[in-house]
């Protein structure tokens, strides 16, 4: 196949176009900082020029389609731009260069509206509901994208969830970050089960949904190692695999939540480009469990994931010893 991956310069888009490029396929990328990915050809600019993105498509048979805005901060426009206007033009330019198959990898968070999921599946997508301007977007957008499933164009949407191992800057730099300078806090005493997704079972997942898409397509997937674990027993592994001290002081996870809701006003009116500390929707995953059952995703997407978190953190703590 000639695959286009968007946001191939990301810490799971890098992982999906280098495990296309060893499978043999054609790989061609979108994003606006260089993929590094040995064999890729970059395309350099942004989702939200439908010129550019024209272009990217033109030629390939499929999709995989990772960019997106992530943050804690930041306005509604700013992030429906990218990821719900983004996908949009996409998978417009898509149909018209005539793709057939179309990966939209989602998030969990587009199901979760504040209370626990526990084994539970691939919940409905709900843009009203979902908590925090990441999760609403990603909720329509994936919604948009399923819509357009059809025998030409099959869609199918992949959701990841806090997906780590080394290299990471998003989840495993910030705990390492925050553990070393002594503010990281368990929240409720990190009890809460969560699953997780080490970063070779995320791109090896990704890349079963495009070869299982005459079988996946028109539904959404949650896929994780399907290990839950507490979230201050994770914790603890990822700042010891670091060589810094885990958290060692709790706080209610009321006290969090009203914490995080002030802390987003402040921070809606600062002149700063600095994460916030504590969020509304930190807060919740934090505090509430979400792991999920793995056994249609497991089953439809013929996968299962090949690294474990015990092996994933050992990996871990020979890259920081490297």
């Amino acid at each position: 196949m000639t695959v286009l991956v968007t946001g191939a310069s990301g810490f799971l888009g890098r992982a999906v176009a280098a495990e296309l490029v060893a499978r043999g396929h054609t790989v061609r990328s979108l994003q606006r900082r260089p993929s590094q990915v040995d064999g890729v050809t970059d395309v350099r600019g942004s989702v939200a020029d439908p010129a550019l993105i024209a272009r990217a498509v033109d030629g390939a048979t499929s999709v995989v389609h990772l960019a997106a805005k992530v943050s804690l901060t930041g306005t509604l426009q700013d992030f429906r731009a990218v990821n719900v206007e983004g996908t949009r033009s996409l998978i417009d330019a898509a149909e018209r260069a005539g793709v057939t198959g179309f990966v939209y990898v989602s998030s969990p968070s587009v199901a979760h509206v504040g209370a626990a999921l526990a084994g539970v599946g691939a919940e409905p997508a709900s843009p009203r509901h979902a908590q925090g301007h990441y999760a609403r977007t990603k909720a329509e957008a994936e919604l948009l994208a399923l819509a357009r499933d059809s025998t030409g164009l099959q869609v199918v949407a992949i959701r990841p969830h806090l997906i780590w191992g080394p290299g990471d800057t998003q989840l495993i730099e910030r705990i390492v970050e925050r553990a070393r300078r002594g503010r990281l806090p368990l929240l409720n005493g990190g009890t809460a089960l969560i699953d997780t997704t080490y970063i070779d079972n995320a791109a090896t997942g990704i890349v079963a949904a495009l070869d299982r898409l005459p079988r996946a397509h028109g539904n959404a997937y949650v896929l994780t190692n399907g290990e839950p674990r507490p979230v201050g027993e994770l914790m603890a592994g990822i700042c010891r695999a670091a060589g810094v001290h885990p958290p060692r002081w709790s706080v209610p996870a009321g006290v969090a939540l009203t914490a995080g809701t002030a802390i987003e006003k402040v921070w809606a009116v600062l002149p700063t480009r600095d994460e916030p500390p504590m969020t509304r929707f930190l807060a919740q995953q934090l505090s509430t469990a979400h792991w999920f059952d793995q056994r249609e995703t497991r089953r439809a997407l013929d996968w299962s994931p090949t690294v474990s978190i015990d092996e994933g953190l050992d990996r871990l703590a020979r890259s920081y010893a490297a």
